[in-house]
């Protein structure tokens, strides 16, 4: 396909990019209003269910720098076809799982393909919209995309859970990947790094361990302690894993990642912006589509109704996101939007079991998800633009990568301290009957469900005490989970104003430039 064939067709291009991306990142959330029903029909733990959210974005994350450095080598639209391909016929298996190590197990391999496809798509669209100006409008579209399946995930889930079984969110993937399969097939270029080496296999293998084992001794901690060996050797080695792989890709030729690219300041605090904002929203979302249905009592179709709202501030602010950036400078527009988000977490964070909808709820909603606007587009883009093209999808892979994993530490992390507070708090309260048999206080102690399962076989008159206690011990743990997202926005905010630069770069580096970079 010659430039000017791509060149027509580079915003039909940014559909077909578009819709790929809304497909993997849409699965990121889509299965999160569908956890009280896999509570009951799996009979699902509250760890079972961080798992079953982070197991997709886990194996998502710890592939990402992998699948951007083989896009780079192999090409990238190649990648990109193969991973839509797993991912379809992983969804199948996720549809039809028949326990919930089933269905993580087949979310994990979901993961697989969604790394794939996920740099891909970025590192296209950054070859194929060369104008800088078209390039940050492109990033802006791609940004508000992703975002938005961030918010429609809850709505689509609630919608097909209201009229088929749980495994219906998984099966709608497959026909959408048909379409972006054939339109990729006839519209979309590849294009690939001329001078990327050999792969790296240690990196990546290292790459996948330390994000791996921190991921699972954060989810694991408040069941195994965290003070116990077991927490404290886990941090202990995920750190001495990180620090290994960072030795070992500077004294590399062709890197899995050139770690000396975070010495460029933009680049650093975008793709820092990026793992806040993404920590504190899937750690929100996690807890809140429980919030509306253990709490508020609402249906499925319902809870995801509930959500709209934060898709509908999310549209309206996205696309103005990258125009923002270029008039005020990314660290005015990324800060903000970090502080933004902030104050949603804290007004969420001060909610109660009957708090008003239209008001403080929907209040905050619209605080977060502008903010979040205001901070992915922006950011991506300051990432992309402190590489060359030829490095788009180390790039990428970086955006991506951080992306991911600050959400799969939003789950772990605001899971674990949700579950640190509320299991010793509805504990406390069923030992005050010691008619409970021990294993419905353990299973009330897993999992908001099970905690109502127990509510409803108690003795009539102390059902109503049983479930206000459930929700009261729910709301504690919802409260310090919100407080935490709020805490490492206000982080990420700091470093953004700190790090970012007053005015958006319109050019990537030089050849020079890099190559100074390379031999520093």
């Amino acid at each position: 396909m010659n430039s000017e064939t791509i060149y027509r067709r580079r915003w039909w291009i940014l559909v077909v990019l578009a819709l790929s991306v809304f497909l993997v990142v849409v699965d990121n959330t889509i299965v999160n209003v569908a956890l009280p029903t896999l509570s009951r029909d799996l009979g699902a733990s509250t760890t079972d269910l961080q798992w079953i959210v982070d197991a997709y974005s886990l194996v998502f994350a710890g592939l990402l720098l992998a699948a951007g450095g083989l896009g780079d080598r192999i090409g990238r639209k190649g990648t990109m076809q193969v991973g839509l391909l797993i991912f379809a016929a992983t969804s199948v298996v996720a549809a039809f799982s028949t326990s919930s190590g089933q269905l993580i197990a087949s979310r994990a391999a979901m993961g697989i393909g969604a790394a794939l496809v996920f740099p891909a798509t970025l590192a296209i669209l950054t070859n194929v919209f060369t104008d800088p100006t078209e390039r940050a409008k492109a990033i802006g579209a791609w940004s508000a995309v992703s975002g938005m399946a961030v918010a429609f995930g809850p709505v689509t889930g609630g919608i097909l859970l209201e009229h088929f079984w749980w495994g219906s969110i998984f099966l709608v993937n497959v026909p959408i990947v048909a379409i972006a399969l054939l339109a990729g097939w006839f519209l979309v270029p590849t294009s690939r790094d001329p001078d990327s080496g050999a792969f790296d296999w240690v990196g990546t293998i290292t790459s996948i361990l330390a994000i791996g084992l921190l991921v699972f001794t954060v989810i694991e901690g408040p069941h195994a302690g965290w003070t116990s060996f077991r927490t404290i050797g886990g941090f202990i080695g995920s750190a001495a894993l990180l620090a290994f792989f960072v030795w070992y890709e500077l004294r590399r030729e062709y890197p899995l990642l050139d770690v000396r690219v975070f010495r460029i300041a933009r680049f650093s605090a975008a793709a820092g912006a990026i793992a806040a904002a993404f920590f504190t929203l899937f750690g929100f979302i996690f807890i809140v589509t429980q919030y509306f249905q253990f709490v508020r009592g609402y249906s499925t179709l319902s809870a995801g109704l509930h959500t709209l709202p934060f898709a509908i501030f999310a549209a309206i602010t996205a696309p103005n996101a990258a125009r923002l950036a270029l008039r005020f400078g990314p660290r005015r527009v990324v800060g903000t939007g970090l502080l933004t988000m902030m104050i949603g977490f804290i007004i969420i964070g001060f909610c109660s079991a009957d708090t008003a909808y239209f008001g403080p709820v929907v209040i905050s909603m619209a605080f977060i998800a502008t903010g979040l606007s205001l901070v992915t587009s922006p950011s991506t883009a300051a990432v992309m633009s402190s590489l060359p093209k030829e490095k788009a999808g180390a790039g990428a892979a970086v955006n991506d990568t951080t992306r991911e994993i600050g959400g799969t530490l939003g789950v772990a992390v605001v899971g674990s301290v949700f579950a640190s507070v509320y299991a010793p708090k509805i504990g406390e309260f069923l030992a005050k009957f010691p008619q409970v048999p021990a294993e419905a206080v353990t299973a009330a102690k897993a999992s908001m469900a099970a905690a109502i399962v127990v509510a409803s076989q108690a003795p009539t008159e102390v059902q109503e005490l049983f479930r206000t206690s459930a929700s009261d011990a729910f709301m504690q743990g919802m409260r310090l989970g919100c407080f935490v997202c709020a805490g490492v926005a206000l982080c990420g905010s700091i470093a953004a104003f700190v790090f970012l630069p007053d005015l958006e770069s319109e050019e990537a580096p030089h050849s020079g430039e890099w190559s100074d970079l390379e031999q520093s």
